[in-house]
């Protein structure tokens, strides 16, 4: 998928006037979850950032966006770089910088194939420092057996388990591995109320539950 054919599909799946409800459940996220993987010293590439909603909610000293989407300037706060290169060749795009974070969300499912899933595993290790984290949310094929395949642009079906075999065949060391995290998406599985998302992830029990994405981190070996 061309960079204009990302931009159509983003037009057509979120509307600016989500963008709000979005950022709220993702500030959340980050500040009562995520955060506690990422010190403020730390810099983070988020690959396949979207309009930003991790890397705009997340604390760290440099913040570096990677997507084709030449939209996501424009939500970017000015403090994040944005590299508008392909995720399977973004590190030789840092200029040598090595990195202490490398996140994505509900990316992995969008490459063609596990060939290619190798390639950005490969890729994050060259972008990692030793010790570095590679943190991972995505959908989790074993509990979206149908409703996975809602989505166009989804090719590659991934559970927790499978992953967790690639990464580790990459090199990796996986560090947390959760298989039931966030529900599936943010159109109404998750309340906007800041205070009812706090509770949620301070309640495990209810990931069983609602949960249908896996939460990953790996590291790379010292």
């Amino acid at each position: 998928m061309n960079s204009k054919e990302l931009s159509d599909l983003y037009k057509i799946r979120f509307t600016e006037d989500e963008l709000p409800r979005k950022n709220a459940i993702w500030r959340v996220i980050c500040q009562d979850f995520l955060q506690k993987f990422i010190k403020d010293t730390d810099t983070v590439v988020d690959v396949a950032c979207g309009y930003g909603e991790f890397l705009n909610n997340i604390n760290a000293q440099k913040k570096i966006a990677v997507d084709l989407n030449p939209d996501a300037k424009k939500f970017l706060n000015l403090n994040v770089e944005l590299h508008n290169v392909k995720a399977t060749n973004f590190a030789s795009k840092l200029n040598g910088v090595l990195v202490d974070v490398v996140f994505t969300s509900n990316f992995l499912e969008h490459l063609p194939d596990k060939a290619t899933l190798d390639v950005f595993l490969d890729e994050v290790l060259l972008a990692l420092k030793a010790g570095g984290k590679f943190m991972i949310l995505g959908p989790n094929l074993r509990y979206l057996p149908g409703q996975y395949w809602d989505f166009y642009d989804h090719h590659l079906g991934l559970t927790h388990l499978s992953l967790s075999e690639a990464l580790k065949l990459r090199g990796f060391e996986l560090e947390v591995c959760i298989d039931r995290f966030l529900p599936f998406t943010t159109q109404g599985a998750l309340p906007t109320n800041p205070w009812l998302v706090w509770i949620y992830l301070k309640m495990p029990i209810v990931w069983k539950l609602l949960g249908k994405q896996f939460f990953i981190v790996a590291k790379k070996p010292n």
